[in-house]
């Protein structure tokens, strides 16, 4: 390891009439290194990125509802016809799985809308509950 307490000090590299600064690069020739002042950005591009959120906001994304899930063998899948019943794993007080792609976001119940299923969401994944004011 090289003793650098007693090594001469290096003197900052001085800059030649156009403001750049000699610099050798690996091959030992010269390159010549030269600084830039940017201007600053202007405050408008900060707004200006708004609305591209609003295109994000405004996308519509594909939900799945899993209700519960069964393994069966292919014979008996190639039986199956209309009035077929297949068991679920899930119980039926066990809430329903919502997916975004592959990623579950939340759980809910199944209920019926105007003669539609619907979803009443009853807990986020991933979301911490509130912890109660200190005071």
């Amino acid at each position: 390891m090289p003793d650098t307490a007693n090594a001469p000090a290096e003197s900052p590299p001085q800059q030649d009439q156009n403001g750049t600064i000699p610099q050798a690069d690996g091959n030992g020739s010269p390159t010549q290194v030269r600084s830039v002042d940017f201007p600053e950005a202007p405050q408008s591009v900060s707004s200006a990125g708004t609305g591209q959120l609003d295109i994000l906001l405004d996308m519509e994304v594909p939900i799945t509802v899993i209700l519960g899930a069964t393994q069966i063998p292919v014979r008996r899948l190639l039986q199956l016809g209309p009035g077929s019943v297949l068991q679920l794993e899930k119980p039926i007080e066990a809430p329903a799985d919502l997916f975004l792609r592959d990623s579950k976001f939340a759980e809910a119940e199944v209920v019926v809308v105007d003669n539609r299923f619907a979803v009443r969401i009853k807990r986020i994944v991933g979301a911490a509950p509130a912890e109660p004011a200190q005071g």
